[in-house]
């Protein structure tokens, strides 16, 4: 790593081509603002469909700052995140997304805390211009279950937009899992860290990457990467059920010895319904966890990384064995 290198910038790209001179306009201006010739740009695609990386291939050659790496399908967000930390070399690191939802122009604010001694700042949403009622809907239900339901502290109404000292980062690639939710494994991480407010704006151009069926994979992977609780709904479950047998029971024998018949059969085939549902939804956990497991077992890279164009200085270093694996 060059030792003059201040900062990093990393940025997942997925069918991004209507924002991708935006955004390299924009983090390129901020960026010479905060420390001049001392950065690094990486845009990272994640096997798009559309012009990004051809476009992302021609910034590169014009810009020596910027440094393209191709993945070598989609792998989904949180790795082809997990790719341009892995390949980046600043003293900080700075992560948003290519919509620019996220504003470039708050580095300068969270530069200086963590001149003040922060390894993390995070932007925090306050207000959320541009989205859907469902999906400000769900993101607040989704923050606050997942508040309850993990074991660390996960800060509410934040994304993966942050600045990270490189001892965090370090830290971060460190960690081997494939069932990525970095802002969960960057609080997981602890040493100090602060948030800054801000209103995110709507998107810059083009659609959303993340349909409802990624928004709910996203929470899954985000509650069984950092709880047991999940595993507990049997407990639970079998004591819930046990104590209405016993109630079911005591109605039975008051009913039997008072010279009353007992008539139920629609109440034992909803009994029947509940235990069978009861029973499917813990083994679906179950089954969950065990997935994960068998993913992890494989052993194999987080990400391949087909191509990197980058000036020749920047080139020399990014060594085979880092573009393809992940530890």
């Amino acid at each position: 790593m060059a030792a003059s290198m201040k900062l990093s910038v990393v940025v997942p790209c997925y069918n991004e081509e209507e924002g991708v001179h935006e955004l390299h306009r924009r983090v390129s201006a901020i960026c010479q603002t905060c420390v001049g010739d001392s950065y690094e740009l990486i845009f990272v695609n994640d096997g798009s469909k559309d012009a990004t990386w051809k476009i992302m291939g021609k910034i590169s050659r014009t810009d020596e700052k910027v440094v393209a790496i191709n993945l070598s399908r989609n792998h989904g967000h949180q790795l082809a995140l997990s790719a341009g930390l892995q390949m980046c070399r600043g003293e900080r690191v700075f992560v948003l997304d290519a919509d620019l939802q996220d504003p470039p122009e708050l580095l300068p604010q969270m530069m200086a805390r963590m001149d003040d001694g922060c390894d993390v700042v995070f932007g925090q949403r306050i207000k959320r211009e541009g989205e859907t009622f469902f999906k400000k809907a769900s993101a607040f239900v989704f923050y606050r279950l997942l508040g309850r339901m993990v074991d660390i502290d996960i800060p509410r109404d934040t994304g993966d937009y942050r600045l990270m000292s490189r001892r965090a980062v370090d830290v971060l690639n460190s960690m081997p899992e494939h069932h990525r939710f970095i802002r969960g494994m960057v609080s997981w991480i602890g040493l100090r860290q602060e948030a800054l407010p801000y209103e995110r704006s709507a998107r810059f151009a083009g659609e959303t990457k993340y349909p409802l069926s990624k928004m709910i994979r996203f929470a899954i992977d985000a509650i069984t990467g950092f709880s047991v609780r999940p595993l507990r709904l049997a407990s639970y479950f079998g004591i819930c059920f046990g104590i209405a047998t016993l109630l079911l029971l005591a109605y039975v024998f008051v009913h039997y010895f008072t010279g009353h018949s007992v008539e139920g059969w629609t109440s034992l085939a909803v009994i029947v319904l509940a235990l069978g549902s009861v029973q499917l939804l813990v083994v679906g956990v179950l089954g969950e966890y065990l997935g994960r497991l068998y993913v992890e077992s494989k052993g194999r890279p987080l990400f391949i990384i087909q191509e990197v164009i980058a000036s020749p200085e920047l080139s020399a270093r990014l060594d085979a064995p880092k573009k393809v694996t992940a530890k």
